[in-house]
């Protein structure tokens, strides 16, 4: 009683083709396409926002361990050097 039945879908479905025509139907579907496709694309630039800061933060905590061990007395700096 309260659901609708397979043919009242179909009366629907001729309804809103008869009120909105095929045209018009399939330009919302297209158009729908496009800002799908525009929301993919733009939440792409903070996932490489998201990749540069992590990098900055890594080198930064390299940066920082660095300088600590520069000034340990303990430490010994030695540069390598190629042998030809």
């Amino acid at each position: 009683m309260g659901g609708m039945s397979p043919i009242h879908w179909v009366i629907v479905l001729a309804v809103v083709l008869l009120v909105f025509g095929t045209k018009k139907l399939r330009n919302i579907g297209s158009d729908m396409g496009a800002a799908v496709k525009g929301f993919k694309e733009g939440m792409k630039p903070s996932e490489k926002e998201e990749a540069s800061t992590e990098t900055t933060a890594a080198t930064q905590q390299v940066t920082q361990s660095a300088q600590a061990t520069a000034h340990d007395p303990k430490t010994v700096d030695v540069a390598s050097k190629e042998v030809r």
